[in-house]
């Protein structure tokens, strides 16, 4: 059994991820098949929460090309399956200045597709300078050891 797991590297890269939450999401089987084929695209979504509900917004699942549906909407928002306590705490953590709730992950957990959803700050620029710097300086040890083997 292979585990699929799609990351969202965009979330990652502009946000400092506070917090992580597991939530359903409510898909249909032409998308629950396209998902499969690997063709989904979480980098410009977020999680917005209305009318005491949470829904993936911008989340852009392509047609299965086998589907017969004509009107099929790649970017609509889809319900996140959430406790009510949940949203309760996730709308108030997010109240507060620079929070913003971002998918950070996309996986299959026993048949099931569940969102990783994190709670994120913002980065700012300098910040994001520093982890390049830091992913570069660690390739270019591992490499330095590799090539005196």
């Amino acid at each position: 059994m292979t585990i699929m797991r799609i990351i969202n590297k965009k979330a990652l890269h502009n946000y400092h991820i506070l917090e992580h939450l597991e939530a359903g999401v409510s898909l249909t089987g032409a998308e629950v098949k396209s998902i499969r084929s690997g063709r989904i695209d979480l980098g410009e979504s977020h999680v917005k929460i209305l009318n005491g509900e949470a829904f993936l917004v911008n989340a852009n699942i392509p047609r299965y090309a086998e589907s017969s549906s004509q009107t099929y909407d790649a970017q609509r928002s889809r319900k996140l399956l959430l406790h009510k306590a949940q949203i309760m705490s996730l709308t108030g953590k997010t109240s507060g200045k620079g929070v913003t709730l971002v998918p950070v992950s996309l996986y299959e957990k026993n048949n099931k597709f569940k969102v990783e959803i994190g709670l994120g700050k913002s980065k700012k620029e300098f910040d994001k300078r520093a982890v390049i710097k830091e992913r570069d300086h660690a390739r270019r040890v591992e490499q330095e050891l590799r090539g005196k083997e």
